[in-house]
């Protein structure tokens, strides 16, 4: 942004979490921006990230691993919701060898819409092939969240220096201290 001659707050940053870089762009610098300048400025943030995951790999967040290893064997399907453009997730995907885990993906490109709104987390439900009110999202944004709320999930939300509050249906600190019986628990009881 200070390319573009546009400084912004770490707090900026970190509301930014979850969303689509056009939403991002049109919340900080209003909402006439021109489409080629959000995909200029978008496409060249984009390659940074992209650029540094290749450069430096990426890490799991404490615990993440685990879980996935441990649902995975439990039966769970872990289907990935992201609001992050299709080339991040892919370079993502392939720094964590989330393959092994993973029954699928939606991008928010695919939905057409970002964080809050659910229709990414509902597209997720449908390839899982699991009705939303038997789906868990675990996020660590709001904007992740509310849209979990929305589509009428259940929730587990991670804290972080970005977002050391954080509403959902069970919140933690990091993944290490989710119960072992967490998912189990957020279930609603079938009849």
């Amino acid at each position: 942004m200070t390319e573009e001659g546009h400084s912004i707050t770490l707090r900026e940053f970190a509301d930014s979490f979850g969303k689509r870089n056009d939403t991002i762009l049109r919340g900080l610098l209003g909402p006439d921006l021109a489409p080629e300048w959000i995909e200029r400025v978008s496409d060249a943030k984009e390659e940074r990230y992209r650029r540094s995951v290749r450069e430096r790999g990426l890490r799991f967040l404490p615990g993440a691993r685990e879980w996935l290893e441990r649902l995975r064997d439990a039966g769970w399907k872990q289907i990935l919701a992201s609001s992050a453009p299709p080339g991040n997730i892919d370079v993502a995907f392939a720094a964590l060898d989330l393959g092994r885990w993973l029954d699928g993906i939606v991008s928010a490109e695919e939905v057409g819409k970002g964080k809050p709104d659910p229709a990414i987390f509902l597209r997720a439900a449908e390839r899982a092939g699991v009705p939303p009110s038997r789906c868990i999202v675990v996020e660590d944004a709001p904007a992740g969240l509310e849209g979990a709320r929305r589509a009428g999930m259940r929730s587990v939300g991670v804290l972080s220096s970005h977002f050391p509050e954080l509403v959902a249906d069970v919140v933690v600190p990091s993944l290490e201290a989710l119960p072992a019986d967490a998912f189990d628990a957020l279930l609603p009881r079938e009849d």
